[in-house]
Parts: C-alpha cells; structure tokens; sequence
C-alpha cells in the first residue's frame, strides 16, 4: 500500500472514535442555536424561570446560566459574568476537557486532563456550594451577584 492511500479500516476506527466528540459539538451547537433563538434576556420568553428562583425565591448555582450563555453567543463578556461569573469559568474549563477528551479519542488513548485530578471533584462540589450561599447572602455587596 502506498503512503498516500489510507486503510478502510483505520479510516472506519476514526469515524467510530469521533463519533461520540461530534455528538456531543452537535448537541451544544443546537442548544446555543436554541437559546440565541429564544433571548432568555427577554422576560416571559419560551424559556421558564429557574425552579429554584420561582419556588423558593433564591437564586441556584445555575440561577443566570442561560442568559450568560445567551451573552457569550453574542460576545457580550460583561454580561455574562454578571449573569453567571462562576458558569464562564465552568464553560472554560469543559471548554478544555471536551478538546482533551477529543484529542485522546483521535490518538486512540485516554488523556489526562484537569479533571482527572484527584482534587477536582471536590474543588468543583465546594466552589459551586460557596457560589450558592454567596450569591444568596442578603446584603451588599452580595446582593450585586444575584440575578
């Protein structure tokens, strides 16, 4: 065989490999086509209020998430940091362990990324209940993080 000539099979073991890395783009890429179409910015849209909000009238960790994505499609940063600075972060780092996960799955083996740390579950549990009680602390300047 020719170097220039690429093996069926090997080519077959690559899409299979890839199959799961596009998967997933093609479901993130729907929900942001979702959420730019449906502007959560704009109040009594087609996307409901946060359950939590709406019950308990308390702001969840997630309480913003889609506005700041809706921010980020439209490269608002401010925003979004305002909507959900603590879900920008999380977004950057998925944004790194989804390019990971994909790069091992093209290698054919699994690479270590930051949240295959021993540490990281438990940074990731105490970060976002520190984010919930900060956001929901009734008085300045913890008032300016609630949505």
């Amino acid at each position: 065989m020719q170097d220039s000539q690429v093996d069926p099979a090997t080519a077959r073991q690559g899409v299979r490999r890839l199959g799961a890395p596009v998967a997933v783009a093609a479901t993130i890429f729907t929900v942001c086509g979702f959420v730019a179409w449906a502007d959560p910015t704009t109040p009594g849209g087609v996307i409901p209020v946060c359950p939590t909000k709406a019950l308990l009238g308390i702001n969840c960790p997630g309480c913003g998430s889609t506005r700041m994505l809706y921010s980020l499609l439209h490269l608002d940063i401010a925003n979004a940091l305002r909507y959900n600075a603590v879900g920008v972060a999380a977004l950057v780092l998925l944004g790194a362990a989804y390019l990971t996960w994909t790069r091992g799955r093209l290698r054919g083996r699994k690479i270590r990324g930051w949240q295959h740390l021993p540490w990281a579950p438990a940074v990731a549990l105490t970060v976002t209940v520190a984010w919930f009680v900060v956001r929901n602390i009734p008085f300045e300047p913890f008032t300016g993080l609630r949505v």
